[in-house]
């Protein structure tokens, strides 16, 4: 797929407590809203899950990120079916045979609530 400018990529994810589990492990991050199921038997996300999201379609596009901002907006928990929206703000042939490119993306809740927003910009190789 060749991108350019102005193009909108999704991915849509359910996160699990399995998913919270091993991101657990392996970030070490164990804050106990991460290991403690709330009264509704939930686990809140950690915030870099869900920051995965659109790290997915930056790799899935070969995107070698050189600057990245995230803005938490609301919790996420297992359960939550989240949809990433990127949006290509730049896309453009640089001499280096290399491609500089811009992005910004909104991650929204099954009830169509922003939970993270943000914006990266990289290269592609």
């Amino acid at each position: 797929m060749s991108l350019k400018t102005g193009d909108i990529l999704t991915f849509e994810r359910t996160f699990t407590a399995e998913d919270v589990e091993v991101f657990t492990k392996v970030s070490v991050d164990e804050g106990s809203h991460h290991v403690t199921p709330d009264e509704q038997g939930r686990l809140v996300i950690q915030g870099l899950l869900t920051a995965t999201l659109p790290t997915k379609i930056g790799g899935d596009n070969n995107v070698l990120a050189r600057t990245m901002t995230f803005e938490f907006l609301r919790p996420v928990f297992t359960g939550n079916t989240i949809i990433c929206i990127v949006k290509i703000e730049k896309y453009e042939k640089q001499e280096n045979n290399r491609t500089a490119i811009v992005a910004s993306f909104l991650c929204k809740n099954g009830d169509e609530k922003e939970v993270l927003k943000g914006d990266f910009s990289g290269v592609i190789l």
